[in-house]
């Protein structure tokens, strides 16, 4: 863990699974609720390695999770150049904004997305567990139960014939 210059905010390193350090501000880490307790359990003299997160999944957690620190009210990046504190950019804008730049952050690979769903779990980052979840939710909705077998690659354990028999037993779900 690193202070910087006077100021400025405390910089946290983060270790990836693969050995790429990234250099974070801590109120950016603080996004993680498991990352936090590490910080306030002072395990954080050195780098906090993050176990089963690779560079390039981890680069991408720390982008989300910069982009909604910044993004909350009363941080300078929410005040206009040359705007003084109490003329902030209104909060239903900055909502707008940042549920423009989610949309675009989620359109990824589906291993990418279901690599974030497992590290939002793992690191208790809410916010993006809930925009990732939404998103396979959203992939799946309206689809037959065989579309949604081929998206998650299952495979059945019934024969068809019994497969047709539950079904028919529990019309209602398919409803």
């Amino acid at each position: 863990m690193a202070t910087s210059d006077a100021g400025k905010e405390k910089m946290i390193m983060l270790q990836s699974s693969d050995g790429e350090e990234f250099r974070v501000e801590e109120v950016v880490t603080m996004e993680s609720q498991t990352i936090r307790h590490m910080i306030e359990d002072d395990c954080a003299d050195k780098a906090i390695p993050i176990p089963n997160i690779n560079s390039e999944i981890l680069s991408k957690v720390i982008e989300y999770c910069n982009k909604h620190v910044t993004a909350k009210p009363g941080n300078v990046s929410t005040v206009s150049p040359g705007a003084s504190a109490s003329n902030t950019v209104a909060p239903a804008t900055i909502a707008e904004d940042l549920k423009i730049w989610d949309a675009e952050f989620i359109k990824i690979n589906h291993a990418t997305l279901f690599d974030l769903i497992q590290v939002a779990r793992y690191l208790k980052i809410k916010g993006l567990l809930d925009l990732t979840c939404q998103t396979i939710a959203d992939m799946i909705s309206g689809k037959t139960m065989e579309e949604i077998r081929n998206f998650f690659n299952i495979k059945s354990d019934y024969l068809p014939k019994e497969e047709e028999k539950i079904c028919r037993e529990n019309q209602w779900t398919f409803q």
